[in-house]
């Protein structure tokens, strides 16, 4: 059997964390900030990890050697 493909454009906004979960940085931070709040901002630093089952072996299937 050949080697599975990993589809790039998921490798480049999604990590596989050493438990297995998927890390993520969420989008709306780039422009447009002055018009948000600095709470707002500060919380878009932070990675996000997916909650929703179907999501997560959707991404992971597209990384399969994540």
């Amino acid at each position: 059997m050949g080697k599975l493909k990993t589809k790039k454009g998921v490798a480049k906004r999604f990590k596989l964390t050493k438990k297995g979960k998927v890390k993520y940085v969420g989008g709306g931070k780039s422009h447009l900030a002055s018009s948000k709040k600095s709470k707002r901002i500060r919380q878009m630093r932070k990675a996000k990890t997916l909650h929703e089952r179907k999501e997560i072996s959707f991404v992971k299937s597209m990384l399969p050697y994540g």
